[in-house]
């Protein structure tokens, strides 16, 4: 199985793709998209659009994996990660990709068996996991490939209620 990761956020995009050979875990492809925050927000999601697309067409995975967002103070943050969260659910369908969504909580209970486990403790146990020689930067990279790595096989429990078709 080959999933793609999604950390998705205006400014800075993560993305992860992992695939399972085999019974391990290999990371594919993980980097950042971004958009110029001197452009205005609807040509910054249209970027996002057409950036997501390109990443779907090309690695073509079986699943996008995307952090269900939750806040409990920063409106204007919610946001914008919000409409990024809306683009990349989008695009995933228009490309006939199925989709997951998992909290941050299940993403670091599924990777470290903590579900209050540190960013640092994810990105170790993502590097290991993922048979990394080092912990994948930028973190919104490793954090979708957390994401990626928590639907493959780390939280089987909530990969089979979270897969919408």
């Amino acid at each position: 199985m080959f999933v793609l990761g999604i950390d998705p956020g205006l400014s800075r995009l993560g993305y992860g793709c992992v695939a399972r050979l085999e019974g391990r875990y290999r990371a594919t492809a993980a980097g950042v998209l971004t958009t110029p925050a001197s452009d205005p927000v609807p040509e910054r999601l249209a970027l996002l659009r057409s950036e997501l697309a390109g990443l779907l067409e090309e690695l073509r995975p079986e699943v996008m994996v995307i952090e269900r967002i939750f806040f409990r103070s920063n409106a204007r943050t919610a946001m914008s990660v919000g409409q990024a969260s809306g683009v990349a659910l989008l695009t995933a369908v228009e490309h006939g990709c199925r989709v997951a969504e998992y909290t941050a909580a299940e993403v670091k209970l599924a990777v470290t068996g903590y579900g209050n486990a540190t960013k640092e403790q994810v990105q170790q146990m993502v590097a290991h996991l993922a048979g990394l020689e080092e912990v994948p930067k930028p973190p919104d990279a490793a954090d979708a490939l957390a994401l990626a790595l928590c639907h493959l096989g780390a939280a089987p429990w909530a990969r089979e209620r979270a897969v919408i078709a």
